[in-house]
């Protein structure tokens, strides 16, 4: 039985943005199957330290001694460090270091990659988060302990510090990092619909991409608008707290499934987005569901142009109301002008009748404006 969170048009009439790089197309088809509105703008790139010299020091200061403990954070992560280890001739010194330590994965692919490459793994946390492990690890004594941190693309700076002042002598290995997708337009023209309304959810799969957005919406100045349009009218969704981290901090709620999974990400969204994001109605004598770009009419889904949907959701803003003419004009794409804004709503009013299709659901009002007809009045 199809529950209604995997039905094929559970996402129909939304529009989802999706800013992962890594397993992009796999995300995406898991929303457009859901039939969601995909709009795919990357934010960062992964960039192999392989050849870095950040890495190879790290790597070099782990074999100097035995390590006690080794957070291994990213299964991708992982791999990386053993490749680059075998590179440089270091790769059985470094398994057997690693095969006389507690390997502490943060969740299941980490735990992958260890078993993958025969070792054992110690322990992995519930919550799948670094936050987690910290609290493991300071519930022990640290003192002269030496702890190697594999980092997910960006400093653990209060991780670090906090197992520091434990006692622990902590090394940093940088095995990768994340850096700003090469084509940065893509994510402005995204974070333009963010703040516009154009889309009813982002989704993210990495904190670094979270940052990304953030960052480049502050270049251009609209970091604030981007804030809010999120604490609002669209859905921030995140693969995990570590993701959701940087939108918490903001004071951004975050809509997170309960595994950080992409399909459970994917069915979050479906079963998050209807719930929330939907008005509906009764106008006319039919049942209205005004989603994102489309309205479902007695059960049948119809898509609208820009124009025609926002006006219908001025409208359905204040159900049995009328919206004056002038008021209308303010909410259609483009802000057209004085001149030609009464022939543009009447426009607009009319593809609305069209698209909808049973007569009756939006009335004119002569010299006042228009309304959709509720069986009732609603404040």
């Amino acid at each position: 039985m199809t529950s209604p969170e995997t039905a094929p048009d559970a996402l129909a009439g939304f529009t989802v943005g999706v800013t992962a790089t890594r397993r992009r197309e796999e995300f995406c088809a898991l929303l457009e199957r859901r039939g969601a509105r995909v709009v795919s703008a990357p934010a960062i790139r992964l960039v192999p330290l392989a050849e870095d010299g950040d890495l190879l020091a790290a790597t070099r200061l782990s074999l100097k001694g035995p390590i006690d403990d080794v957070v291994i954070t990213t299964g991708v992560g992982f791999r990386g460090w053993m490749a680059a280890a075998e590179g440089w001739g270091l790769s059985v010194d470094l398994a057997d270091h690693l095969t006389r330590a507690r390997l502490l994965t943060r969740g299941p692919k980490a735990r992958g990659a260890v078993r993958a490459a025969g070792l054992n793994d110690h322990w992995t946390p519930a919550t799948e988060s670094c936050e987690e492990v910290k609290q493991y690890l300071l519930a022990q004594n640290l003192h002269g302990r030496r702890i190697a941190v594999q980092l997910h693309g960006e400093p653990l700076t209060g991780f670090v510090a906090s197992l520091r002042e434990a006692g622990a002598e902590v090394i940093e290995v940088p095995v990768y990092r994340w850096l700003p997708y090469r084509d940065v337009s893509p994510l402005r023209r995204l974070i333009s619909q963010t703040i516009s309304g154009g889309v009813d959810a982002v989704a993210f799969t990495s904190a670094p991409a979270v940052l990304a957005m953030l960052n480049a919406a502050r270049a251009e100045g609209l970091e604030e608008a981007l804030v809010t349009a999120f604490s609002t009218r669209v859905v921030a969704a995140c693969v995990g707290p570590v993701t959701a981290g940087p939108l918490l901090a903001r004071g951004v709620p975050a809509v997170q499934p309960e595994r950080a999974r992409l399909g459970a990400l994917a069915r979050t969204l479906a079963r998050h987005l209807p719930e929330f994001s939907v008005t509906r109605l009764v106008a006319g004598g039919h049942g209205l569901e005004i989603r994102g770009h489309a309205v479902v009419v007695d059960g049948e889904l119809k898509p609208l142009p820009p124009a025609p949907m926002a006006v219908l959701k001025r409208l359905a803003d204040r159900p049995g109301h009328v919206v004056a003419r002038s008021e209308l004009r303010m909410v259609l794409p483009g802000s057209p002008s004085r001149d030609s804004a009464e022939h543009a709503v009447e426009m607009a009013v009319t593809r609305l009748r069209r698209a909808l299709g049973p007569s009756g659901i939006v009335e004119t009002v002569v010299k006042r404006g228009y309304r959709l007809a509720c069986t009732r009045d609603t404040p």
